[in-house]
């Protein structure tokens, strides 16, 4: 089955990867409780119900409504109306399939529904609590039913379909249509493993096996999942970017933001009931023992000379914050070989943690020669997943603190060295990061002047910019942006197309134009703990403005030279919430372009049409996406076997001319067993391991056709300054005063020019 929000937080227990000693893979949906490694105590296997909240979560969530009632940008009182929308956005974090509850559970509810505001200023959270335990009870009675149904096997002959997306369909009226929904739902589970050549023996195998794990992960959900879940309801409430992170969500946002922690340096996912080993970071202890493999089984774990815990058949996060701890302390790990089976012999690896950087996150380069007409350009790209930085590092004086700009400053060190003529900043699908990072990282590419404008709740307004003289690179640039380019990207992307300084390629970007700050409720903490573990509110503070006045607030960045889009934007976006602030615009800032984009637009726009209109891999990508649309926007689903192997019958032919004409367009680069991916009817952690890391390389390994489109604009941008100084002057910055030789043959003194005037309009 397809999994939506109504299973978050039982597929993030079940298929995320987390990290002990690097990033989580993908962080819970609910953070556990956590466990002290120190202690050596053993985090539990399975819930007691009914769940209670603590006297701590109580507190944290009052805490966290004297902040966003008094201190928020959008200021909302914590009242009836408020609670009322609580509750509805509750149940969707719950059950937005509505696949669990039904009308008869809502009519329960309903007396709840606008006493969410007293529970909270009360300190009461029986209520929301009691909706969770409900949660948990018809999840596990779901489970159940499904293992139930697949004794008896199913009637494939019928014309009947299922509904696959139910974000707007009723709640079942009652236990008969909840069963009928399920029954449908695993029906076509079987029917999935069936076209893919499964036997019944095997489909029976593999689903008892997905219901089972499922039920076991529904069993260790715990009381901070009920409160995560509750408070994520109430933040987002607020807007869509407020938010409430738990204790272990902090430590995860944490690491997120300086690339790196402390422990082994091995990525873990769970797999069935172990924790396996994903990957090894370089440079880590685990690497650096070499005793440990990918695909290495843990089973046990051990502090110093501690007890060993047996940990299969744990929660992922729990395995993480046993092996996660303090630099320079020792932690012993048990492991079943990745080539043993299940009775193989254990060996015994002892670890020394120490601080481990995950580069994975971190900017990176490389090279691409764009040849065309006999001509060969180097174009350098620098891939920017987030904008990081440790403050705290960097408050510190450590000399070698982490931060996107700095390495994108020696990344850029590094291409003009290798000669290149262009660069691509790729924000795709970059989500933000830090507002100063955007700021700076501005910085590179101009030489002073304003970058962004935040307005407080107050109404004040702050401009912030570089006041640092020079450009670390003063050539052709352009930025490489899409529907998942966020905040922090929009900031930089919008200032360097208003001050002219470069190309905005691809599609319009997420539309986020607000300010989170993180609050530390331990800080405000009134309990008798020395150490209390109240998480932390991610609260809007501002909202940010481009220099022209404009906000990038759901309209986001639009691109100079448009790329198709995926149509993602229906459902991902700041466009897609209905309670996000509107979009709103403020006096410029006191700013001059630094060059004149317009002055050759056309003529890149003309060259980039004219270009894609002949090329087999742009017109592979087009009908790819189209393709993807369609089963995109398919709402229904047959469960008529013959009906069913006829769709496939035909999607394996559009499959294989795909990759007929893939191979066609990249020879070798293909790799040799390479299919035409149908669905194969499992689940990502029912795969083997080697499969998965297999198809990832693949995918890295795949050609990027819009990449290398936009290092081919680059390249006519390039071309076309050279041959042709009086433009060089226009549309290189600041008149090409910072150019080298090489950028340009020869660019005469600007001349006097009128200010050019500001728009308004994003």
């Amino acid at each position: 089955m397809t999994f939506r929000p109504s299973l978050a937080l039982l597929v993030a227990l079940t298929l995320a990867g987390s990290a002990a000693g690097v990033q989580a893979q993908q962080a819970p949906a609910a953070a556990p409780a956590a466990d002290d490694a120190a202690t050596g105590q053993p985090a539990r296997k399975a819930s007691v119900l009914p769940l209670q909240a603590t006297s701590e979560e109580a507190e944290a969530a009052q805490l966290s409504a004297r902040f966003l009632t008094r201190f928020h940008y959008d200021a909302q009182p914590l009242d009836d109306a408020m609670s009322a929308r609580i509750y509805a956005k509750y149940l969707d974090q719950l059950d937005g399939e509505k696949v669990f509850f039904t009308q008869e559970d809502l009519a329960k509810f309903a007396p709840l529904k606008t006493k969410f505001d007293d529970a909270i200023w009360n300190k009461d959270l029986s209520g929301p609590f009691s909706i969770f335990n409900l949660y948990v009870k018809r999840a596990s009675e779901r489970m159940h039913y499904a293992l139930g149904l697949l004794d008896k096997g199913f009637d494939f002959s019928k014309d009947e379909s299922y509904v696959l997306d139910r974000e707007k369909a009723d709640w079942p009226k009652d236990q008969a249509e909840l069963d009928n929904l399920w029954r449908q739902r695993t029906k076509n589970d079987w029917l999935r493993l069936k076209l893919a050549g499964k036997d019944d023996a095997e489909i029976r195998k593999t689903l008892t096996k997905r219901y089972s794990t499922l039920l076991d992960r529904i069993k260790q959900l715990d009381g901070e999942d009920a409160f995560q879940s509750f408070m994520t309801a109430y933040a987002e409430t607020t807007d869509p970017h407020t938010d409430y992170l738990g204790p272990r969500l902090a430590q995860n946002f944490d690491i997120s933001m300086k690339l790196s922690l402390e422990g082994i340096g091995a990525v873990l996912q769970a797999r069935d009931e172990y924790t396996q080993i994903r990957e090894i970071v370089p440079g880590g202890p685990a690497a650096k023992s070499g005793k440990l493999e990918v695909g290495d089984r843990i089973v046990a774990i051990g502090q110093d000379n501690g007890p060993m815990v047996d940990v299969i058949g744990w929660r992922l996060d729990d395995v993480v914050n046993k092996i996660r701890g303090k630099k320079d302390t020792t932690v012993r790990i048990e492991v079943l070989p990745a080539d043993a089976g299940p009775d193989g012999k254990h060996e015994l690896v002892t670890l020394v943690r120490k601080k481990v950087v995950v580069e994975e996150q971190a900017a990176k380069s490389k090279v691409i020669d764009i040849k065309d007409g006999g001509v060969t350009r180097k174009i350098g790209v620098i891939d920017l997943p987030t904008f990081y930085a440790d403050f705290a590092a960097r408050a510190k004086g450590d000399p070698n603190y982490k931060s996107a700009t700095r390495d994108v400053a020696k990344l850029l060190t590094e291409l003009k060295a290798q000669g290149v003529e262009g660069v691509v900043m790729d924000l795709r699908n970059n989500g933000g990061g830090s507002l100063d990072e955007a700021n700076e990282l501005t910085g590179l590419f101009i030489d002073t002047g304003p970058v962004v404008q935040v307005r407080k709740a107050n109404g004040e307004v702050e401009v912030q910019g570089d006041d640092q003289p020079g450009l670390a690179w003063s050539g052709p640039m352009a930025v490489l942006v899409n529907r998942g380019s966020a905040s922090a990207s929009e900031i930089f992307a919008a200032a360097i197309k208003d001050h002219g300084r470069g190309l905005i390629i691809g599609e319009p970007t997420f539309g986020k134009g607000t300010v989170q700050n993180l609050v530390d409720l331990d800080r405000f903490a009134q309990s008798d703990s020395e150490k209390p573990q109240m998480g932390e509110l991610k609260m809007t503070i501002a909202e940010f403005f481009r220099i022209n006045g404009g906000s990038t607030q759901l309209k986001g960045v639009t691109p100079d030279i448009q790329f198709p889009k995926n149509g993602d934007e229906k459902d991902f976006g700041e466009s897609t919430y209905d309670n996000a602030l509107p979009w709103t615009q403020i006096a410029p800032a006191q700013y001059k372009p630094v060059a004149d984009l317009k002055a050759y637009l056309p003529q890149l726009e003309k060259l980039h049409d004219e270009r894609v209109a002949t090329s087999p891999a742009w017109k592979l990508m087009l009908d790819q996406l189209a393709q993807y649309k369609k089963m995109r926007n398919q709402t229904t689903i047959s469960l008529n076997l013959a009906q069913r192997q006829a769709e496939r019958k035909q999607l394996d032919k559009i499959q294989a001319d795909f990759l007929a004409r893939r191979k066609a367009i990249d020879g070798d680069a293909v790799p040799a067993d390479a299919d035409s991916s149908l669905d194969d009817g499992l689940n990502a952690n029912e795969r083997s391991l080697k499969s998965e890391l297999k198809a990832e390389k693949d995918a890295k390994k795949a050609k990027d056709v819009e990449l290398d489109e936009t290092a081919h604009i680059l390249f006519d941008a390039v071309g076309l300054i050279k041959a042709d100084p009086k433009l060089a002057a226009e549309v290189l910055p600041y008149g090409g005063k910072f150019s080298s030789a090489a950028a340009v043959a020869q660019v005469p003194a600007p001349t006097a020019a009128k200010p050019t005037p500001t728009p308004t309009q994003p």
